[in-house]
């Protein structure tokens, strides 16, 4: 139940707080519009880091399904327990993008664009190629997972529980810089999700919102930032059980 209630809040925060700065840079007469990308990118970071800090010490602070599928692989979490967070992090990342709006509603109201509206929520590419769009999601959950399993080794054992092994378990702030130097690095071509809930869940929010300017599902894009950061996680943890078997 500790771990459950961890990956729901940090992922609450983490969406909070990252999707609440795009919303601040680029919805209309905030006190940060037009910040940039810098500050998205930092933002993220410092995102994951608060999310992180606080699930960390109970469930190792996945806050990502494709880190869950990692640890799942490696043989550190079982299949039920893993479920379990990811369901944790859905219902926190959709209960996170609930509280932007909340938050940003005025704002929301005065945005004319559903470009920007839904840019809040979910990302899209800066030039639609979807077999690029697909790569870079890839390439870029790649470095993410693959970094996260050579920080150090997977065996982690706490409070005589095996398994507990994820973001928290290498210190919030150098997987802060780690996903720092991917948006700063990769994520220009696709916003960088690299987690498929980071992306799903607000985006699901995102239509079920009474938001005025509001553009339509993407059902030709929405897929890749689902299925693309599982797919880097496998591969960089398949490299990763090769290097060290």
């Amino acid at each position: 139940m500790n771990s459950f209630v961890a990956e729901l809040l940090g992922t609450f925060l983490m969406i909070l707080i990252g999707c609440g700065v795009v919303a601040n840079v680029i919805l209309k007469d905030t006190k940060g519009s037009n910040g940039g990308w810098i500050v998205i990118t930092t933002a993220w970071a410092l995102a994951v880091f608060i999310g992180v800090s606080v699930a960390g010490p109970y469930s190792g602070a996945h806050l990502n399904p494709a880190v869950t599928l990692s640890v799942w692989m490696i043989g550190e979490l079982n299949t039920l327990t893993a479920l379990i967070y990811a369901a944790a992090q859905i219902l926190g990342g959709a209960l996170g993008a609930f509280c932007v709006w909340l938050v940003y509603r005025p704002h929301f109201d005065r945005t004319e664009d559903p470009e920007l509206t839904h840019g809040v929520f979910a990302t899209a590419p800066a030039i639609r190629n979807i077999s690029s769009n697909f790569f870079s999601e890839v390439i870029a959950t790649f470095v993410l997972i693959g970094t996260i399993l050579f920080f150090q080794e997977p065996s982690v054992e706490w409070e005589n529980t095996a398994g507990v092994i994820g973001l928290g378990s290498i210190g919030a702030l150098p997987v802060a810089f780690l996903v720092w130097g991917i948006g700063l690095g990769l994520g220009g071509t696709t916003g960088y999700a690299i987690n498929p809930v980071r992306d799903l869940a607000p985006r699901l929010v995102y239509h079920l919102l009474p938001i005025n300017a509001k553009r339509a599902f993407d059902k030709s894009y929405f897929w890749i930032p689902l299925i693309a950061p599982f797919v880097g996680s496998i591969v960089a943890t398949l490299i990763f059980q090769l290097l060290t078997k």
